[in-house]
């Protein structure tokens, strides 16, 4: 792959970033419509207000945001039609998903499974990004973001899962997995406001 990126370092055009350092918004596209999902909703405003504010840190510091987003079972549907679904006006999670709607220039990758890995081009997008550490947020710590986690670690990538930035159904299940995760994954589970961004894109 390395090889492939000095043949044509922007992917055909269209990967103009490389920054070693990567924000992935994993399933935050969300109706929040789903069976369970009343706890999560209970949360929402806080969890979108503490992404919102990372992502906009993040784009001052230069690191791209990757969207990773689940299809919902629909096999035919598009980007378009994943946000449609979320803003529509009976969605539960539309205030949710407002203040986190994809700029123009931000990456958005669907997946079918649990992991933003499997099934997608989410893998080689990184590589063409250059990309040596994740910041990952969303939803759910316990489910995607813990899967993506792994994946993440197998990669040899540095891993921060900043805790105010992932939610799960209930907090014990949501400090059990970031547990798991800074102990078997190596990730950094500092509150955002606590991340160095500057230092962390200069440093990696």
């Amino acid at each position: 792959m390395k090889k492939a990126i000095s043949q044509n370092r922007d992917l055909h055009g269209n990967v103009p970033d490389h920054c070693p350092v990567v924000l992935v918004l994993v399933d935050v596209l969300n109706s929040l419509d789903f069976p369970g999902a009343e706890s999560l909703l209970k949360i929402a405003p806080g969890l979108a207000r503490s992404i919102a504010a990372l992502k906009q840190r993040c784009r001052q510091a230069g690191i791209p945001a990757v969207y990773v987003n689940d299809n919902w079972n629909k096999w035919r549907s598009d980007v378009a039609a994943v946000i449609e679904n979320c803003m529509r006006a009976d969605a539960p999670g539309r205030t949710f998903v407002e203040p986190l709607l994809p700029s123009a220039d931000d990456y958005i990758v669907l997946k079918p499974k649990h992991s933003a890995f499997y099934a997608t081009a989410f893998d080689t997008l990184l590589t063409y990004l250059e990309a040596r550490a994740i910041v990952l947020v969303g939803l759910t710590t316990d489910a995607c973001i813990l899967t993506t986690a792994c994946e993440i670690h197998i990669r040899d990538l540095k891993l921060m899962v900043p805790s105010d930035c992932v939610a799960a159904r209930d907090k014990r299940t949501h400090k059990m997995a970031l547990e798991i995760m800074a102990k078997s994954f190596a990730a950094q589970t500092t509150p955002s406001k606590r991340l160095n961004l500057r230092k962390l894109v200069a440093s990696t």
